[in-house]
């Protein structure tokens, strides 16, 4: 299929662009605390991360004592993952991958994770099938996921309102967000659900600051900036996200905060 590799060369070059080391940062506390509780790993365990990108959560995961690989479709990210991983002591074997076709026997790893990757693969069910692949007999699955209702959710929106619309067969991202959605994808697999929703503190000095920040760091955003000047209408959508993110402001000092919300699954693959 041509074109399904011609979209996953974007999305590698999309992630390869900007700064994701820096936006890895800012999602680096709650979030992988919040899946790490409910993967619940004990030392020596096999362990997948997938999407891994910087290594937020494969490299607290192989801290714990686990054997951990992290894959991901863009190994540009590798540089900053190893360096992590380094200044703390640990080994992470990095993989060059795809979610959606993972180089890995069936029943490989006692924990399948991912935190705000798999959501960018397009097809959801195909990247459900092979998570459930992957995971032994009484193994987990736990991703999070930025919910539609959360700011990346409508900043994913409003820039989707700019550009040209994915292929039929592309999933929204923050769908994996959704409870409903993600029942349907694993409603024919042999792994049991469980959900909880937690929230990531995004601060910044003010609303322009983020949106400066953004633009310049996070793949997608520095993207659509790209595509949309060179089309004349960034200032447009750039507007757009500054509204939004204004609204959404819950700070009362005059600085910016943005509790992003994220929702937790907990997949237990029967024995």
């Amino acid at each position: 299929m041509t074109a399904l590799a011609d979209l996953k060369r974007t999305h590698r070059a999309t992630w390869a662009a900007g700064d994701s080391a820096a936006v890895a940062a800012l999602i680096d506390e709650a979030p992988p605390r919040d899946l790490l509780a409910a993967a619940a790993l004990t030392p020596g365990q096999t362990v997948l991360d997938v999407a891994t990108g910087t290594g937020n959560i494969a490299i607290p995961a192989a801290a714990h004592g686990a054997q951990v690989t992290g894959l991901d479709l863009t190994p540009e990210l590798f540089g900053d993952a190893h360096r992590r991983a380094d200044e703390q002591s640990v080994v992470v074997d990095w993989v060059e991958g795809d979610a959606e076709d993972l180089p890995f026997d069936d029943g490989s790893f006692d924990a399948v994770l991912s935190a705000f990757g798999i959501q960018f693969a397009p097809r959801h069910e195909v990247v459900a099938r092979e998570l459930a692949r992957v995971v032994r007999p009484a193994g987990r699955i736990v991703l999070v996921n930025w919910t539609p209702a959360s700011h990346i959710g409508e900043l994913l929106k409003i820039i989707g309102g700019y550009v040209p619309a994915p292929p039929a067969y592309a999933s929204p991202p923050p769908q994996w967000g959704n409870e409903g959605h993600v029942r349907r994808l694993f409603a024919d697999s042999p792994v049991e659900l469980e959900f909880a929703r937690g929230h990531n503190p995004w601060r910044f000095e003010s609303a322009e600051d983020f949106v400066g920040f953004m633009e310049t760091h996070y793949g997608p955003m520095l993207k659509a900036r790209e595509r949309l000047t060179a089309e004349g209408t960034w200032e447009y959508c750039r507007s757009d996200i500054l509204e939004m993110v204004t609204r959404r402001n819950a700070a009362a000092d005059g600085t910016l905060y943005l509790p992003a919300e994220y929702l937790v699954v907990t997949g237990h693959r029967n024995a």
